[in-house]
């Protein structure tokens, strides 16, 4: 069923890196009945105040964009966290979302769900068929269920209500610059954004700088999510991927980065350090094939998400990546 401009449309985690995005890309597609709720006013982990809120405000589509995330280093040292809030989450609003008659779900699974030793690029029909990556199996076993019980309550309930997407990593605007909790990209941002300002003459980085990734700029995923809410006549009860089409080294994109920052000094690798899976290609054919494709190329995307750490990290008590 097709969104209306007065649809009442809820966004969970309204103030993260995609849910910000779904925010900015509803209100410039002319959606204007919009319900948000900050973490301090709306626990998702607790049942009874997620069936109150739904009970209260009743609304007709809802994209969970609400979840703990992280990079290698969170992942692998807080993995019962990370399991345990995840599944709470989706559980509760899952629940929910059925019970009050919820028109159609938008979940977000991640790159992570496919096994460690994948071929490339990755067609959603490769979940489940191998050993996960260890640092990050506790996430991506939260992340498995919730694309699981999509599927199963679509079959179960005999409606096509719950979407299942999985962009591979994101960033732009309102990341995590963190350097502990935050992914590689914005963790990049960060430590040579502050190597320039300190005038370092080099910077060491995690990992050879060998491996593979794929980027996809959230206003990308949000204009994605959007468009299978509205052409949920052409989807399977299946997940479908969400990538850019295109990836790259982390050294290229730590060079990329380097660029775009300002930052002139020598760039060294840490190969103690974990690389995790050498490569993460999505194939997102089969959403392409649907008529959505990506409009932000990475490096516009990376002086778009700079922009906004200079505005509103820097110097606002977030002094990331020191």
């Amino acid at each position: 069923m097709e969104m209306f401009n007065d649809s009442k449309i809820y966004v969970a985690g309204h103030l993260g890196l995609l849910g910000s995005a779904l925010v900015k890309s509803l209100k410039a597609g002319g959606y204007n009945n919009l319900v948000v709720r900050t973490h301090k006013e709306l626990d998702l982990t607790n049942s009874d105040k997620v069936n109150e809120f739904f009970q209260e405000e009743n609304p007709g589509y809802v994209f969970l964009a609400a979840g703990l995330t992280g990079g290698i280093f969170a992942s692998r040292n807080y993995p019962a966290t990370f399991m345990s809030v995840n599944i709470t989450i989706q559980n509760n609003v899952f629940i929910a979302a059925q019970k009050f008659s919820v028109k159609h779900l938008v979940f977000y699974g991640s790159s992570c769900v496919y096994p460690r030793q994948c071929p490339q690029p990755i067609k959603e029909d490769y979940l489940l068929t191998g050993e996960l990556e260890k640092t990050s199996d506790a996430y991506a076993i939260a992340k498995i269920s919730g694309i699981k019980a999509c599927e199963a309550y679509n079959n179960q309930y005999k409606n096509n209500i719950f979407i299942a997407l999985v962009p591979n990593s994101m960033y732009g605007p309102n990341d995590n610059f963190d350097p502990v909790t935050s992914h590689v990209l914005s963790g990049l941002i960060g430590k040579l954004h502050y190597a320039k300002m300190e005038n370092k003459d080099s910077v060491t980085l995690w990992g050879s700088g060998k491996p593979m990734r794929e980027f996809v700029f959230s206003e990308d995923v949000a204009r994605a999510s959007i468009f299978a809410v509205n052409n949920l006549a052409k989807l399977e009860n299946k997940h479908y991927n969400v990538g850019s089409g295109f990836d790259i080294s982390i050294m290229d994109l730590a060079y990329m980065i380097a660029g775009v920052v300002g930052y002139t000094g020598k760039i060294s690798w840490d190969t103690d350090k974990p690389d995790g899976v050498f490569r993460k290609f999505l194939d997102s054919e089969k959403f392409f094939k649907l008529g959505w494709k990506p409009l932000i190329k990475l490096e516009e995307g990376i002086k778009n998400t700079y922009k906004w750490f200079l505005s509103n990290a820097v110097g606002k008590g977030h002094e990331y990546a020191r």
